[in-house]
């Protein structure tokens, strides 16, 4: 069981990709400023790494009910193949980790008086937010399909025209927290509770579950850096919403909105490394990881020197 808090700050790049799709059209989240990244895209891509890479159990997946009509089972049925919170806690790393909402049938079945059973989650990621400002762009193309049709080669040759949004260049940054009290609370009576090493895996599944991203429109994402602030046992103390206490800060003559590269400004944690100096009496431990090219170029973070390199 985890007896210490945690800060994360993860921040990483996207090249002509689309980190966060709008559920409508599809459009990169944006509040007409900055590029957003809902907290479940980045649940989804640790989910993703950790049952795919690291053989873990989880939760919150896409399963196949029936093959033939290729119609996915419910949370209510996954977790009726479990029986019991107690066994959903042990099984499901993504349980321990983030909680879950349930509806659970009473013994006749009958959904109407079904209750819901939720499981608070001890670690919770807010919004990710780019530092720069940045407008997505829309590209357009044309999509040939091929014919086996008695069609002549310019009829073959014709397209339908398509459009895709894409973020040309932006850095989002994420902060999240594991909440030892609810850790305590939650998940202790339930006899099986998040530990260090989930901690560990979900760390690892947030860096490497990036790079590994591959789809036709998240291909383009770099993991950059990410830190842990780990607390001493007791203080019951964060700093919070490290997100805010970082900048970007353009190279030359640039705007934010010229930023097109990673070598195009650099990162300011001065109020993050004031902070930190100031509070750290509660502080245990810091780690972190940087990308393998060393490009993020980041300033005025003095506390890095004293530091714990995580290695994977």
């Amino acid at each position: 069981m985890i007896k210490n808090r945690s800060e994360f700050l993860f921040l990483y790049d996207v090249f002509y990709s689309n980190p966060n799709g709008d559920a409508n059209d599809n459009i990169p989240r944006n509040d007409g400023e900055f590029i957003l990244v809902s907290p479940q895209r980045l649940k989804r891509t640790i989910r993703d790494y950790l049952l795919d890479y690291k053989g873990k159990e989880i939760f919150v997946r896409k399963e196949i009910l029936d093959e033939t009509k290729r119609t996915l089972k419910t949370r209510e049925v996954l977790y009726s193949e479990y029986g019991s919170p107690n066994v959903l806690m042990q099984r499901c790393i993504d349980i321990r980790l983030f909680g879950g909402t349930f509806a659970l049938k009473s013994k006749s079945g009958s959904t109407s008086e079904s209750t819901n059973f939720s499981l608070t989650g001890p670690v919770q990621f807010a919004f990710g937010k780019s530092l720069n400002r940045v407008n997505p762009e829309e590209i357009q193309g044309t999509c040939v399909i091929p014919s086996t049709s008695d069609q002549d080669d310019d009829e073959k040759r014709q397209g339908t025209f398509t459009s895709r949004y894409v973020v040309p260049y932006a850095l989002i940054a994420f902060w999240g927290i594991a909440n030892e009290n609810i850790v305590a609370k939650e998940q202790k009576p339930l006899g099986h509770t998040l530990t260090d090493d989930d901690i560990a895996l979900m760390i690892e599944a947030m860096w490497k579950g990036t790079r590994n991203l591959t789809s036709d429109s998240k291909v383009g994402q770099l993991p950059r850096f990410l830190l842990q602030i780990i607390y001493k046992e007791g203080s019951d103390f964060h700093i919070g919403r490290l997100n805010s206490l970082i900048s970007i800060q353009p190279i030359s003559d640039k705007s934010e909105e010229d930023i097109k590269d990673i070598t195009d400004y650099v990162v300011d944690f001065s109020k993050l490394d004031n902070l930190i100096n100031a509070h750290k009496e509660k502080i245990l431990k810091i780690r972190y990881v940087e990308d393998i090219l060393g490009q993020l170029n980041i300033v005025n973070a003095n506390f890095l020197a004293n530091a714990e390199k995580i290695k994977f």
